[in-house]
């Protein structure tokens, strides 16, 4: 049977693996949202409308799916470590040269470039961590890695609208391009784990081969209801500031610090829950990670409309708990991925999986939301990702049918 040991021996050390690669992944992140914290000065320094604004995430969301497919196809082949740090090169250098954009399109051109970089680390990154640990802990290393996300995304904010509002727009982007390319180099040390060395679902057709995804129920599944779910949070997470800005009246800077704790407290809380509880669950139904994303999304719904629609005083609460629910999902849902296919195509398949959900999620909801502001306001512009929140719930419910069924340690105690 697989082992820690069989991993140890081939020189690779999961947990500083999984350190360097968590703290890239928070780098990504932390940059990513960068520009929702500073979006209303870009605005106001370039003169553009709130859908040529959008337009910037869904360019570098555009890029960055069209990027991943290749990066996933080469990373089944050659090694995914040095992808990783080619990626890291890349958008660190991509972010530093934030200092040369002067016009709207040269910021366009920017984040192109970023997007090119994190679609080799992102697609990458989930594949290599799954060759660390058991299937049965992989819930719980997942989100951690995972922890990334919320917390990424409220430093972000917060960077952005602290340091943007003081030294101008362009100063928060320099934040990480220093420490992407340090940790870029320190992953020199890593070695690459044996492909498959944990995986005890049995091999089949779909599962073993990438021009049979669309036949593997549980991988289209999974991923229809990540690329809802995508392009409810893609969208959101790129307005919320602005939405806080302009339509409550809350000051740039305390709207970001504000939005960003409870980003951070929620993140932290939902994805650490998450992926602690999808693992007990597993041990019981191996339809877990499926069902535990259905009913977080499903609970979510109300929430996020109240956070719009419902009166003042639930604003910041309404967001706490639709974060919550939204984040609760993290892991469980990632994990479903990884292991709905073989580890032999398994970058391939998460970076089909980032195509997918960024063609059908966030590649257009900033866009969308910000037209529809354009003609009406905010508040009516996040319409479609409730409904998007509601279509995620369905199709991981639909995928329950379709979970594989892992051969874990308790289940071999019962046999």
């Amino acid at each position: 049977m697989p082992s820690r040991s069989s991993v140890l021996e081939a020189g690779v050390r999961p947990l500083l693996a999984l350190a360097l690669l968590t703290s890239l992944n928070f780098l990504n992140y932390i940059d990513r949202y960068i520009l929702a914290g500073v979006q209303p000065l870009v605005q106001q320094e370039f003169h553009k409308n709130d859908a040529q604004i959008g337009f910037l995430t869904t360019a570098f969301f555009l890029c960055y799916m069209v990027a991943s497919p290749l990066t996933g196809w080469i990373a089944d082949h050659y090694s995914r470590r040095n992808l990783i740090i080619t990626g890291a090169m890349i958008w660190s250098a991509a972010t530093l040269l934030t200092a040369l954009t002067h016009t709207y399109t040269e910021l366009l051109i920017r984040h192109i470039v970023v997007g090119i970089g994190e679609a080799t680390f992102v697609a990458i990154a989930p594949a290599y961590i799954a060759d660390l640990f058991p299937q049965e802990r992989r819930g719980r290393i997942l989100s951690l890695f995972y922890l990334a996300i919320p917390v990424g995304a409220a430093l972000g904010y917060i960077i952005g609208g602290q340091l943007g509002t003081r030294y101008g727009w362009r100063s928060p982007f320099y934040v990480c391009a220093v420490p992407g390319m340090i940790i870029a180099l320190l992953l020199f040390f890593l070695k690459e784990p044996p492909r498959g060395v944990f995986d005890t679902i049995a091999p089949s057709p779909e599962r073993v081969k990438l021009s049979r995804l669309l036949k593997n129920s549980a991988f289209l599944t999974a991923t229809l209801g990540m690329a809802m779910y995508t392009f409810a949070i893609g969208g959101m997470s790129v307005w919320m500031p602005t939405y806080l800005y302009r339509s409550r009246g809350i000051p740039l800077s305390r709207a970001t610090l504000i939005f960003g704790a409870i980003a951070v407290a929620t993140g932290i809380a939902g994805t650490a829950v998450g992926g602690w509880l999808g693992d007990a669950w597993l041990k019981r139904d191996h339809r877990a990670y499926y069902l535990l994303s259905g009913w977080s999304m499903l609970a979510c719904c109300p929430f996020a409309v109240l956070v719009f629609f419902g009166p003042a005083a639930w604003m910041f609460p309404s967001i706490s708990i639709a974060l919550f629910l939204l984040f609760l999902n993290t892991g469980p849902m990632n994990t479903a991925i990884v292991n709905s296919v073989d580890a032999k195509v398994r970058a391939g398949a998460v970076a089909v999986n980032i195509f997918i959900i960024h063609l059908l999620g966030d590649a257009s909801s900033p866009t969308l939301i910000g037209k529809i502001a354009d003609h009406s306001n905010l508040a009516t512009g996040f319409i479609p990702a409730f409904v998007a929140i509601a279509l995620s719930a369905l199709f991981v419910f639909w995928g329950a049918r379709h979970a594989p069924v892992p051969d874990l340690p308790s289940s071999r105690a019962h046999a």
